[in-house]
């Protein structure tokens, strides 16, 4: 969940979190923008970017069930879905959900159309799409849309949103296949096109940092229950001087600030961080809100990269 706040220089000079000192660009068009390439690639997953191997030393969920044991009881796997980043700005983040039946192809269902996010905050920038089947085979991954529909961007889509829902999909298909490998996207279409874009080519993974939100909670998830003395709070991020801060919020009560810290800032990746942080007592709704570090103090640029997860404390 995301919501605009007023942003106040969180204090302490020790702490270190990840954070993002890039300035996002404005909303239009431009070569800045997750642009899918052409090509493969063998290079691994990078830290932060696809899930769930991006958090070695996280609890985020595992994506590598075996088909036998996802036809039983489900797979958790990772769904990249739209939401607001600095300025409205629509950047992807990372949610997880529990599927059945075959991961790669549901997955890519969810994506196109066939479920929504937990969290009311994110939504596909797909319209309805009809999604065949997903396969592993000969280095990609391969998905039959058998349908002829949306070849052009459908009303009310921009360019850089038709870019943002292929990537979309390749994050996702790429987080639960742990791999960092090419998508392609097969179609009848003689002119093979889908929102406008050519799928005569492989699609890979854009720059994390120009398609990614810049910080993302992985837990608590949206709606969880919490008991004890503290949440802890997992996720990842870039952020400026590898630091920035989360807090807890009941209303427009800010409880309590805890810095998070990454290894790093300067890479194009993500890093994962992990806090406690206190509940003081508190019970009912709350909302945990991590951020990325603004050094302006929302002076200059769009404000820091926000993502929030509303919870219960019982």
């Amino acid at each position: 969940m995301t919501f605009p706040l007023s942003v106040r220089r969180w204090a302490g000079a020790t702490a270190v979190v990840v954070a993002s000192s890039l300035a996002l660009a404005g909303c239009s068009d431009s070569s800045d923008d997750p642009t899918p390439a052409s090509g493969g690639t063998n290079e691994p997953p990078r830290s932060g970017e696809p899930a769930p191997t991006d958090e070695p030393t996280s609890d985020a969920p595992s994506a590598s069930e075996s088909p036998s044991s996802s036809a039983r009881a489900g797979t958790t796997v990772p769904i990249y879905f739209a939401g607001d980043g600095p300025g409205g700005r629509p950047m992807l983040f990372r949610e997880f959900q529990r599927v059945t039946g075959d991961p790669l192809t549901e997955a890519a269902r969810i994506v196109a159309g066939g479920g929504g996010a937990d969290d009311p905050d994110y939504r596909t920038l797909w319209p309805q799409v009809e999604i065949a089947s997903v396969t592993a085979t000969d280095g990609v991954l391969l998905v039959e849309v058998p349908s002829d529909g949306f070849t052009e961007r459908p009303d009310g889509m921009t360019g850089r949103q038709a870019r943002l829902a292929v990537q979309q999909l390749v994050y996702s298909l790429q987080g639960v296949q742990q791999e960092r490998v090419p998508v392609r996207i097969e179609r009848p279409d003689t002119d093979a096109r889908l929102f406008g874009l050519s799928t005569a080519r492989n699609f890979t993974a854009a720059s994390p940092l120009r398609t990614l939100n810049h910080v993302s909670i992985t837990s608590p998830a949206e709606g969880d229950t919490v008991t004890g003395t503290t949440v802890r709070v997992t996720g990842v991020a870039n952020s400026f001087e590898a630091s920035g801060p989360c807090r807890l919020l009941q209303g427009d009560r800010e409880l309590a600030l805890v810095p998070y810290q990454l290894e790093g800032w300067t890479e194009d990746r993500l890093f994962p961080f992990e806090v406690e942080i206190p509940l003081k007592g508190a019970t009912g709704e709350l909302v945990v809100r991590c951020e990325t570090d603004d050094p302006s103090g929302g002076a200059e640029g769009n404000g820091p990269s926000i993502d929030t997860k509303s919870i219960t404390v019982r």
